[in-house]
């Protein structure tokens, strides 16, 4: 049953067939020409793979595969083995003679892959097993397996190998898997959105990286409806607005940035841009693309990939929304170069009075009259045939003083643009849009066309539990029994604690972790009165370090020193979280008190937009984690004016009476 090139392994083979089969055919089967350029270093590492296998599995029955491909991470798991109800995840490192973590978290990482994404490895247990074939010493025995029956990797040489496989066997017990079953199984992704971004620009599409499964809206389905209105404006030579709702974590990004890539070309004539007002997300998007494509082109045998040349491409290709604006100011009489540009986090552009106040300021256009919708539609409206802007939309959402929200773009388009098509979903009447107004009244002068396919209804990004987003709504709302409902459903698969000890929350969290997965600390840009725990959110964390470095950098985010705030993590996300919640928000019996600590006391925040920014600050903090979260709850401290306990504990009871699991 030797696979072709299209299939999920170069390799599939019962292992008595794989015994009884030459190393030369072996060989041959997985240096077939068009599956990736074979080295000399290559071919030499499977032939001693092959070798120590063939070793390792005598007497063993079951089925192996042989560079099988992990379509998220972008690599190939070297092999792996299917046997007595187990999956054993084998990674080789020939010439090695001793075990880095880097390569411990590389087989863990692909353990953990399959474990989550691939349908036919959810119920099984799962085996990760380094080798290295120079080490003197390694693992012993099997350890414990953590509750998804995902086992701690082994270390181990040559020479132990073998025995380590069968005490495995002989020790676990699982129901015989199906090899042919399993070999087709889907694999179902719910990539990072670094990991997506760095997919779609090497040209995958977004359907190999997105799951398939019936809960979840497939994002294949809302890129292909935003495709086809694309090419229908083209076609046409019409003006379209088409905007893209989703809950946070749902993929409106992925949306974008799918179409982006799709039409990256220059010489299309539906070539597109992707704008972001979100500094963060622009530069660690950025450095993980350039970094990727440096290694990718290292890997193609390119000696000295030209970064500053790779940073230029992707700099045309993922832009900082503001460069845009001003780059339609300078030329006030020059339509942009793209038909096609997408907006992401449309919904914090800013109103009138923030954009007046910044150009006056800033660029001394003393009697700029535009919001910053207003201006970006007209400066698209320019092209005298057709254009199409997408806008990609989060409810709730808004966190900085001056951000218009979605309902600025309606009101823009009803006033000055009428003759513009509008695509939009019934969701944007929900309450977290704030646009139900400005909607009905668009919808009285213009064309507006309601388009279900538009909205992203599932968080892809807490892939355990999709209703996740829906939880934390319900306890912003204060709504206990809806929050309870939530919770009941998805707390096996998607942890959440919460204390008032900090320590005990960053053990919860390492703990947690395993492999490569990220973890880092949260906290709302308000929560002055953390730095008696040491967080102290006035440092200014450089995004790009603390999202991509790794366990060593002291700058990333592993290190639990540096909180995030909202403004560091929007659009933006980790494996597992600490939220630390300070007095800024809390809860008393009468509802929700929002405060900002000036000078040496906490105010109270009287404006609504501010009480509006405040809570949205907290939603974006709590639906960061794609696996799991654990809340800091300080005790306060009754010798502190600025911490008296009563600040913190009926925030901490309330989730408490939540059933959130108390550490």
């Amino acid at each position: 049953m030797t696979t072709s090139a299209s299939s999920s392994a170069f390799y599939a083979e019962p292992i008595s067939s794989f015994l009884a089969q030459s190393n030369p055919h072996i060989l041959g089967e997985l240096s077939r020409p068009g599956l990736f350029s074979i080295t000399p270093d290559q071919s030499s590492a499977w032939e001693d793979e092959i070798r120590l296998l063939k070793e390792a599995l005598q007497g063993i029955d079951g089925f192996l595969c042989l560079e099988f491909d992990v379509p998220r991470i972008g690599s190939r798991i070297d092999s792996v083995v299917l046997s007595g109800g187990c999956i054993f995840v084998l990674e080789f490192k020939v010439g090695e003679n001793s075990y880095h973590r880097e390569a411990i978290n590389q087989v863990w990482d692909y353990a953990l892959d399959l474990k989550n994404f691939h349908r036919a490895s959810h119920l099984a247990p799962i085996v990760p097993i380094l080798i290295c074939t120079l080490a003197k010493k390694g693992s012993t025995e099997l350890s414990q397996p953590f509750a998804d029956q995902v086992y701690e990797p082994i270390t181990t040489n040559p020479e132990n190998f073998p025995h380590l496989l069968r005490a495995a066997l002989s020790t676990i017990e699982a129901a015989p898997i199906n090899a042919e079953e399993w070999i087709s199984a889907p694999y179902q992704p719910t990539p990072t959105i670094i990991e997506a971004a760095q997919s779609l620009y090497s040209r995958h599409s977004v359907e190999s990286i997105s799951r398939h499964d019936a809960g979840a809206r497939n994002l294949a389905i809302t890129s292909r409806r935003v495709e086809e209105l694309i090419d229908q404006a083209a076609r046409l030579k019409e003006k379209h607005i088409i905007f893209v709702t989703g809950v946070p974590g749902a993929g409106k990004t992925l949306v974008g940035l799918n179409v982006s890539t799709q039409r990256r070309d220059k010489n299309l004539a539906t070539h597109a841009v992707f704008l972001s007002g979100n500094g963060p997300l622009v530069a660690v998007l950025s450095e993980a693309l350039t970094k990727d494509e440096v290694a990718r082109r290292k890997k193609a045998g390119e000696r000295k990939p030209p970064i500053g040349k790779i940073r230029q491409e992707i700099k045309a290709f993922i832009q900082n929304i503001h460069h845009f604006r001003d780059e339609g100011i300078r030329e006030l009489s020059r339509s942009p170069s793209e038909h096609v540009v997408i907006f992401d986090e449309a919904q914090r552009a800013w109103n009138l009075d923030k954009t007046k106040d910044f150009m006056a300021r800033r660029k001394g256009l003393k009697n700029f009259s535009h919001s910053e919708p207003e201006f970006l539609i007209s400066y698209l409206d320019r092209h005298t045939d057709w254009a199409v802007i997408i806008c990609l939309v989060g409810g709730g959402q808004e966190i900085y003083r001056g951000e218009a929200g979605i309902s600025e773009w309606l009101n823009s388009l009803k006033a000055h643009f009428p003759s513009w098509r509008v695509h939009v979903t019934p969701n944007l009447k929900d309450s977290e849009y704030d646009a139900v107004d400005a909607l009905t009244s668009l919808q009285q002068t213009s064309f507006v066309s309601l388009d279900r396919s538009l909205h992203l209804s599932a968080s892809m990004r807490s892939f355990r539990a999709e209703s996740v987003s829906s939880f934390v709504k319900a306890i912003l709302d204060r709504d206990r029994s809806t929050a309870s409902k939530y919770l009941d459903d998805f707390r096996e698969r998607y942890p959440i604690a919460v204390t008032r000890c900090l320590d005990s929350a960053k053990n919860w969290i390492r703990s947690h972790a395993r492999g490569s997965e990220r973890f880092g600390l949260v906290a709302s840009s308000k929560a002055l009165r953390l730095k008696p725990h040491a967080v102290d959110v006035r440092v200014t964390i450089n995004p790009v370090h603390w999202f991509l470095n790794d366990k060593r950098d002291v700058r990333s985010s592993f290190y639990l020193e540096d909180p995030a705030t909202e403004f560091q993590v929007q659009g933006l996300e980790l494996d597992w979280v600490c939220v630390n919640w300070d007095a800024d928000l809390r809860l008393t019996p009468f509802g929700w008190n929002y405060h900002s600590f000036v000078g040496n006391k906490w105010q109270s925040v009287r404006k609504d937009e501010l009480k509006h920014y405040l809570l949205n600050a907290y939603r974006v903090l709590l639906t960061r984690a794609r696996q799991g979260m654990v809340i800091f709850v300080p005790p306060g401290d009754a010798s502190d004016h600025t911490r008296p306990p009563s600040f913190y504990d009926h925030t901490f009871d309330y989730l408490t009476e939540i059933g959130i699991k108390v550490i």
